[in-house]
């Protein structure tokens, strides 16, 4: 009998001092400025982190031997609202194009009061690599991901100096 495992996804959340338009420019474009150096996959370390803005996009480390690893591609690219990229990147922390075994991440920008801005994040799919392999994937990204939410929101929340 054939059984289908489900794993819940990781959700997370913050809020911002930025528009929503800000917020996502800060976690798409300006990813480079908060993903940490030392969180890559790459056999060297990583130079630049880079969203290519667009479906189809990848989403990927340039590193300091001129590698590039993808760590996933843009599915959903809605600026200011939405941004849905896959997760190609198995239990072991190697890289997995294969979609049959890719989570995805959602990463929704939703306005507040006072021109901040909740983004919430989903990670799912982590069925997709096998009850093991998904669950301990699961462990890890929900320990993972509020360390780099706060490294994201102190970017999106800083506020340019204005000059005299």
């Amino acid at each position: 009998m054939n059984r289908t495992i489900e794993i819940a996804p990781v959700r997370k959340s913050v809020v911002v001092d930025a528009s929503p338009p800000q917020a996502f420019a800060v976690f798409t474009a300006g990813i480079n400025r908060w993903w940490p150096q030392s969180h890559g996959i790459g056999a060297s370390p990583i130079r630049e982190s880079v969203i290519e803005p667009c479906v189809g996009g990848r989403w990927f480390t340039r590193h300091e031997d001129g590698s590039d690893v993808v760590i996933g591609h843009v599915r959903v690219w809605q600026p200011a609202e939405r941004l849905v990229i896959s997760w190609e990147i198995s239990s072991e922390w190697k890289p997995d194009p294969r979609p049959a075994f890719t989570s995805e991440v959602e990463v929704r920008f939703s306005a507040e009061a006072g021109g901040r801005t909740r983004v919430e994040l989903e990670h799912r799919n982590f069925e997709r690599l096998g009850a093991a392999p998904g669950e301990k994937m699961r462990k890890d990204v929900d320990g993972g991901w509020p360390y780099l939410l706060e490294l994201y929101a102190k970017d999106a929340s800083k506020k340019e100096e204005t000059k005299p």
